[in-house]
């Protein structure tokens, strides 16, 4: 309101500049109760006024589209938001290619398994266009992550962390912007059997000192790095006692620690603990009721999912197959709706996971195939449906997928059981 008011008082000269004004008045203005949702709305019907009554001004465009990214509903299953702001920012890309914005938020319109390939020609503009800047290096691996294009992941990621130390070598600050990269960094050498890569990232984080608060959130991103990495590195390599016995991170928050008994909840799970799994499951639950009486409603919806994903594992464990695989399905499915981001094992391939384990490979392999179109060439994917396949007498289709996860993993050094034995098996075709 004091920026706003400062603005008023600048007599603006044109239209045009007051309509800006009036569209940040839309957002800013008006009464403190007001939620966000409603006050993004607002500024989306303002910027989508200016869209129309200035057509030559590709700011007005770009921030249209923005607004509408920014609006959307949580939760949404339609996309439209993104659907409409892609529809405004490809004309834009045609006549400026090399507009960071524009590629920018291709990116974020397209970010979801059914549109990926549509963000690829923006996703690779957009490596090239600012070399300098960490985020923009790093936004291209949102696709490249969700076709399965480890390299391009990895080289975008790379970039973006020694961009980041650069501009803190530079006493510019900004070192926080490292983990979300490493984040991505170390999904995708899991993925491509370079895992020893991925733990060199873990030993450099675990180094590192405690972060300051980052974005005035209240949190340390090393140490949420840290407690979600940990776990996720655990559970891709199936180490599950490593799982089961992670040490929580000094200084994490409550949602950080959240992250940690999931991933110890389902190792105990799978190596047949059931008390500490238990026992992880009601740490989860203290933890969610804790983030409700904080209104954290979010992370409070986090911590339940996992809860869920955990104890399915746990109802498997403990013989209730029917409960596991209908708990673990619908969790999938609330993942696959939302288009949550490919930073984590996938519901949908833990089902297919779990259907395998029950001596149900034709289930397995249908589930395998649907995550697959979902996460391309993800390692634990391409040979689940590999076994899937060669259970059910299916040689020729699982050779095919060893041939798939071979490839993926080419040039790596990597000495996971699964890769011996699709060498093996092709060897002997």
């Amino acid at each position: 309101d004091e920026a706003l008011g400062k603005a008023d008082k600048l007599d603006a000269k044109t239209s045009r500049e007051r309509d800006y004004l009036v569209a940040m008045a839309a957002f800013y203005g008006g009464s403190e109760k007001r939620d966000y949702q409603s006050r993004a709305d607002a500024y989306t019907k303002a910027m989508q006024q200016m869209y129309e009554k200035y057509p030559d001004d590709r700011e007005a465009a770009a921030f249209y589209a923005l607004s509408l990214l920014a609006s959307e509903p949580d939760s949404d299953t339609t996309f439209t938001h993104r659907k409409q702001a892609a529809a405004v920012l490809e004309k834009l890309f045609q006549v400026e290619p090399d507009h960071p914005g524009v590629a920018h938020y291709l990116i974020h319109s397209y970010d979801s398994p059914q549109m990926a390939q549509l963000g690829l020609p923006a996703a690779r503009r957009y490596a090239k266009l600012a070399p300098a800047a960490p985020h923009a290096l790093h936004m291209p691996s949102h696709i490249f992550a969700r076709l399965g294009l480890w390299q391009d992941d990895i080289d975008s990621n790379l970039a973006s962390i020694a961009a980041t130390r650069k501009t803190v070598a530079m006493h510019m600050g900004g070192e926080g912007h490292q983990f979300h990269a490493m984040h991505y960094l170390v999904y995708a050498y899991l993925q491509s059997g370079r895992e020893s890569e991925a733990k060199h990232v873990l030993d450099d984080i675990k180094g590192m000192p405690p972060m300051k608060d980052m974005y005035g959130m209240g949190f340390d991103p090393r140490a949420a790095a840290l407690s979600e990495l940990s776990g996720i590195y655990a559970l891709e390599l199936h180490h599950w006692s490593e799982a089961a016995s992670l040490p929580l991170v000094p200084g994490a928050s409550a949602v950080d620690n959240d992250a940690v008994y999931w991933a110890r909840a389902i190792g105990a799970a799978k190596g047949g603990n059931i008390a500490e799994a238990q026992k992880d499951l009601k740490a989860i639950q203290a933890i969610r009721k804790k983030l409700l009486s904080e209104k954290k409603k979010d992370f409070a919806e986090v911590a339940q999912d996992d809860y869920r994903e955990a104890s399915a594992w746990l109802a498997h464990a403990q013989g209730k197959d029917d409960q596991a695989v209908r708990e673990m399905r619908a969790l999938a499915e609330k993942q696959e709706s939302v288009a949550a981001e490919p930073m984590s094992v996938p519901a949908r391939e833990m089902l297919a996971d779990m259907l395998l384990e029950m001596k149900r490979p034709e289930q397995a392999l249908a589930e395998y195939q649907a995550d697959l179109k979902n996460n391309p060439n993800r390692f634990n994917g391409l040979y689940g449906a590999a076994r899937a396949s060669e259970m059910t007498g299916n040689t020729a289709k699982a050779n095919d997928y060893y041939s798939q996860l071979l490839k993926v993993c080419a040039g790596s050094e990597s000495d996971r059981p699964e890769l011996a034995h699709a060498k093996q098996l092709l060897a002997e075709k």
